[in-house]
């Protein structure tokens, strides 16, 4: 297993458990299976493991496990604060001390503010006091890293990284998402403060294994290194320095194994460039099944009047590569749930976005089609309540 540091030096491996997936039998978690796994993955090398108060059974499965078999001190525990539930200061011991009995510990390695999509979440919870809370638990050792887990733009996730001293942050990228939500220009903003980041949704929840395209899934498979579609993608990320460490909601021991075998030998700097020319390749095969040319180059922005043209064509053709309901979510998260959102209906046909478009997108008719497809009525009716409960001051 490699590993890499976090501020204080300490070592972390490259590969993550991510307790999300555990695998459920009569609609509860097996935990006997899960325990096989974790086990697995911790004789390994694996020693961060990754859940939150909002999984439900995952903390208590992991805390069962780690209790079972007398490895607590011997791993890395990173949950999270529900921050959209939190309403008063006192919410923030009493998520906290729940967490804490469902773990079957009295201190957590990594805590995260989790699931902020916009600054003014992280604004509301320093009104509520949150900064002497983390410096409180931090004291006593009840938590010994404290970060945020992010879904937004990238303005917002640079806002908040600049906004605390925070020890890690974790984000959602992989080699398509390289240039939304956090994207690069956050991952490399992160590593100039050198905070580390921790990687979800490497394989966009296993879209970039099981629904690639079929000429994409031919061009992995004609490639000399021998990769599978898991292993590309994989390999991208821990090629960057910038990436500590890559989650995975690893559900079967195969999984685990094949995981940890990549794991043992990836590199930072060791892609080639065959291996840069597959991924351009596999990219330029996933952009094709697209609804709309959009390279995310964003020279059609700003908007003047705000509208999110590349996120809302991002998600468009999202829903060709994934499905609407992936689509949409992914809008209600990085636009919806932003302070000032950027829907198309705030459109007023000015026409700059299109003068400044290298690919001559129509952008104005593509932004109506796209708003229908992936805001119906019913969407728009759920964001705007969504809204009111995780905006409100």
């Amino acid at each position: 297993m490699e590993y890499r540091l976090n501020k204080q030096g300490e070592p972390i491996s490259i590969l993550g458990y991510g307790c999300m997936r555990f695998s459920t039998k009569a609609g509860s978690i097996d935990v006997d299976k899960a325990e096989l796994e974790i086990l697995e993955a911790f004789h390994s090398g694996v020693n961060y493991f990754d859940t939150a108060y909002v999984y439900p059974g995952s903390e208590a499965t992991l805390g069962e496990v780690l209790a079972r078999n007398d490895i607590r001190d011997k791993v890395q525990i990173a949950t999270k604060l529900p921050q959209y539930l939190v309403s008063s200061s006192a919410a923030l011991d009493r998520y906290f001390d729940e967490e804490l009995k469902r773990l079957r510990t009295d201190y957590v390695d990594y805590y995260l503010m989790h699931h902020l999509t916009a600054k003014s979440q992280w604004d509301k919870l320093v009104r509520l006091g949150v900064e002497d809370w983390i410096a409180e638990k931090k004291a006593s050792g009840a938590i010994r890293h404290i970060g945020f887990s992010y879904h937004g733009n990238t303005e917002d996730f640079i806002g908040i990284l600049d906004a605390y001293d925070w020890d890690f942050c974790q984000i959602q990228y992989n080699y398509m998402d390289e240039h939304s939500q956090a994207g690069r220009a956050g991952l490399l903003h992160a590593a100039e403060k050198h905070i580390p980041v921790v990687i979800m949704e490497p394989l966009r929840g296993g879209k970039l294994v099981n629904l690639l395209p079929q000429k994409a899934k031919d061009a992995i498979a004609r490639s000399d290194k021998g990769y599978t579609p898991a292993e590309l993608g994989l390999r991208w990320l821990w090629n960057q320095p910038e990436v500590t460490c890559v989650l995975s909601g690893m559900n079967s021991l195969e999984m685990v194994r094949e995981n940890c075998r990549i794991a043992s030998s990836a590199e930072a700097g060791a892609f080639t460039e065959e291996d840069f020319a597959l991924i351009d390749t596999v990219k330029a095969a996933i952009s094709e099944t697209e609804l709309v040319g959009c390279t995310g180059c964003r020279y059609c922005m700003p908007c003047p009047k705000g509208v999110d043209i590349p996120a809302l064509f991002r998600c468009y053709n999202m829903t060709t590569l994934e499905s609407k309901s992936a689509a949409r979510f992914e809008y209600a998260q990085t636009v919806g749930l932003k302070a000032e959102p950027g829907f198309a209906t705030q459109c007023i046909e000015c026409g700059k976005c299109e003068a400044h478009c290298p690919q001559s997108i129509p952008i104005r008719q593509k932004i109506k089609e796209a708003d229908r497809v992936i805001r119906p009525l019913p969407y728009k009716v759920g964001i705007q309540v969504v809204r009111k409960f995780m905006l409100r001051g």
